[in-house]
């Protein structure tokens, strides 16, 4: 990638984009918030589309860095990323990221005809664990109890278990690509309302106010943005837990910015933006803390500082 995509990679990210806006647009996204509301009332789940979920496993989302001599994409992290991003965008429902991960370790994972789930949040609780198929790096499906979730459309449950370690720099920079992907399209989303909400005769996008909201979730986004390109080039776990308190800050303060860009509308359930809040929300605590990425970082600039004062 060289820190800027490639043609192939535009295309990509192109080709992925118009898939999601068919397939998953914002008539898609509010009947799957009706159904994980029905569904949630009987105990959870109901929010993974288990017909676009085979869709996108067709479409290679799942098979996207497996080998093509194992039937997979062959492709890498910085294309992963692109994808994901445009996922994190959607608002796609569903362990995205597990399911990923699954890919020629659980059968089923990389067609989209499995859903595979993780241990992939403190408590432990798991998310989607009603209606998954496997749980990655567990012998089955273990019992859990449902809890209450912040996100309509992530049921999550709490249950033994543990993510086994050597999937989690993998998921966090999947997991901060979904969040950087959000908070880029709550940008859109306050521009277009900005545009077209007056008041005293004027757009509030004239207002400076406003003007200075938008223009820091921008920032936000686009510096987040960055940072899981880099990581995903480098791989380098400190610079992926970077990304992911970036993108974490990003997705959770630029939708906080876009309800106060909407005023009441934005507060009200009509709004599409308070669902980019609270999957935000729940991002935040999956694969890589703040606390945890904080930690790795300290740990990092510190050995980095003993080395220096060590040299000759």
């Amino acid at each position: 990638m060289d820190f800027q995509p490639t043609p192939e990679q535009r295309d990509l990210r192109a080709g992925v984009r118009d898939l999601l806006a068919g397939r998953y647009g914002r008539d898609a996204l509010r009947a799957s918030v009706a159904r994980a509301e029905a569904a949630a009332a009987d105990g959870g789940g109901g929010a993974v589309d288990r017909g676009l979920w085979r869709e996108l496993g067709e479409a290679g989302f799942f098979s996207l860095r497996l080998p093509e001599s194992e039937g997979g994409v062959g492709l890498g992290l910085p294309e992963a990323v692109v994808v994901f991003e445009e996922a994190g965008r959607a608002l796609v429902p569903g362990p995205l990221v597990a399911t990923h991960l699954a890919a020629g370790v659980v059968p089923g994972a990389a067609s989209g005809s499995a859903v595979v789930t993780a241990f992939d949040l403190r408590g432990p609780l798991v998310a989607h664990l009603g209606e998954a198929d496997a749980v990655l790096g567990a012998d089955g499906v273990p019992a859990g109890e449902p809890v209450r979730s912040a996100d309509p459309l992530t049921p999550l449950w709490r249950a033994a278990g543990a993510l086994p370690a050597e999937y989690r720099d993998a998921g966090a920079l999947l997991t901060a690509a979904l969040q950087a992907g959000s908070a880029l399209r709550t940008v859109e989303l306050a521009v277009r309302y900005a545009g077209e909400r007056e008041q005293f005769g004027r757009p509030i996008g004239s207002f400076q106010a406003v003007k200075h909201l938008c223009s820091r979730m921008l920032v936000r986004a686009e510096v987040a943005r960055t940072a899981v390109y880099a990581a995903a080039v480098t791989g380098d776990p400190a610079e992926i837990a970077a990304a992911k308190l970036l993108a974490d800050g990003a997705a959770v303060r630029g939708a906080r910015d876009c309800l106060q860009v909407h005023g009441g509308m934005g507060f009200t359930w009509e709004a599409d933006v308070h669902l980019h809040l609270k999957r935000a929300w729940v991002r935040a605590e999956q694969w890589r803390t703040a606390a945890g990425a904080e930690e790795l970082l300290a740990q990092e600039l510190l050995a980095e500082a003993l080395e220096r004062d060590a040299a000759p």
